[in-house]
């Protein structure tokens, strides 16, 4: 194995699909080292033909041992963990997106809501939070939507998560400062193009570009700690914006 100082720094991602594969592309063009997780191996092997250089493994990040491995995984097969990125956006299936009215849903709506984000959030925050402290070096990012700067009508549920996600991470980042790492929160503050929801008859200036996520979290990545952004929002210009 070649010395630590000779091995390219290495990202992990939580999420392999559009925003993370978008990010495992950037990081890659970069000349990082990569590795993947994902829940599915049909979205791993979608990134393993699109990034044959690419390290994957298969695991819900959730599952504090599968974070854990993967940032062992990434530090042993390709180099210092640098980055350590959760993308992951899953969200209940059936019924309207964000939960729909507050006052006209069932008392149990939010469990789902509150189960599908911040397990996955408050798993990858504490972990991998807790590996880059001990390595004293590192960023850490985590990506939510815009709910979790301004809930709208209808998503109250699906903010509430989203708040949740926002409010560990800058805890995280104000508690691993002096520890020399670097966390940080990225609000993608738009519908984003994926395979599910291609850009169709909409402008390309109204739908965020998981390429374009992928560059500020490159961004993140690359600051000193002379100065740290700890908040940072991609709108895209069509979007509606409250400041």
């Amino acid at each position: 194995m070649r010395a630590m100082a000779d091995r390219p720094p290495a990202a992990v991602v939580f999420g392999a699909r559009n925003t993370g594969r978008a990010i495992v592309a950037e990081r890659l063009a970069a000349g990082w080292g990569a590795l993947a997780v994902a829940r599915t191996d049909a979205t791993l092997r979608a990134l393993e033909e699109a990034h044959p250089g690419a390290l994957t493994l298969r695991g819900d990040a959730a599952d504090t041992a599968v974070v854990r491995a993967a940032v062992a995984r990434a530090e042993d097969e390709i180099g210092p963990v640098r980055l350590v990125v959760n993308a992951v956006t899953a969200a209940p299936r059936g019924g309207p997106f964000g939960g729909g009215p507050v006052v006209r849903a069932p008392e149990d709506a939010i469990d789902a809501w509150l189960a599908g984000f911040v397990p996955m959030a408050w798993s990858v925050l504490r972990v991998a939070g807790e590996e880059l402290a001990r390595r004293g070096r590192g960023t850490l990012v985590q990506v939510v939507g815009g709910s979790a700067r301004r809930p709208i009508p209808g998503r109250a549920m699906w903010g509430a998560a989203q708040h949740a996600a926002r409010a560990l991470t800058l805890g995280l980042a104000q508690e691993l400062r002096p520890e020399g790492v670097h966390v940080a929160l990225l609000v993608a503050d738009g519908v984003i193009e994926t395979e599910r929801r291609p850009l169709g008859d909409d402008p390309p200036d109204a739908v965020l570009d998981p390429a374009g996520i992928a560059a500020a979290v490159g961004y993140l990545a690359s600051q000193g700690p002379r100065g740290w952004t700890h908040e940072m929002a991609v709108t895209p210009r069509l979007e509606p914006w409250t400041p």
